[in-house]
């Protein structure tokens, strides 16, 4: 696995024997290419977001190359402003439907895909509910039941409400 032609746009770490690559959003089709074509990483397994606030999302593709029995992880990073990312079907095909999720679980917008539509949630369904910042309406209806708090022995029985949920949530105001 070799990345090193890339000098400075391709930062390479190691952790437990894996290999992951990390790249500029603007390189990042380029970095698929190369990893297949020239690397060997050919067959595609998954894409998907990783939520990381306040600023934005890193992409992440996982790809293994069948002769080398080697994986490869690619990771780029966009802008929670403007989530925008060049589409990886072209490169792998089967990009495709993790673009879809990851488009409709995280906000991100896979630019030249073929079909960017929601995959999995129901029609008129807003929000992103795999972005952090998401309020889960059941943690609303459901009394959360508390955590124990530094210092205590047991849990708090004090009705609190879940990480991210407004204040005024289910008071009625």
């Amino acid at each position: 696995m070799s990345f090193s032609s890339w000098g400075e746009r391709a930062q390479l770490s190691e952790s437990y024997g894996e290999h992951t690559v990390d790249v500029a959003a603007a390189d990042w089709t380029e970095a698929l290419t190369y990893a297949r074509d020239e690397l060997g990483y050919e067959f595609f397994d998954w894409l998907t977001g990783v939520d990381d606030p306040p600023e934005g999302f890193s992409v992440v593709a996982h790809v293994y190359n069948p002769a080398e029995r080697a994986r490869l992880l690619l990771r780029t990073w966009v802008p929670r402003a403007e989530p925008r990312l060049a589409s990886a079907v072209g490169v792998y095909r089967g990009a495709n439907w993790h673009e879809r999720e990851t488009y409709e679980m995280f906000g991100v917008t896979f630019d030249d895909h073929p079909y960017l539509v929601p995959l999995l949630l129901p029609d008129g369904f807003e929000g992103h509910p795999l972005r952090k910042d998401f309020i889960l309406a059941a943690r609303v209806a459901k009394a959360w039941p508390g955590a124990k708090e530094p210092g205590e022995s047991a849990p708090s029985r004090r009705k609190t409400l879940p990480p991210g949920v407004p204040a005024d949530w289910g008071t009625g105001g």
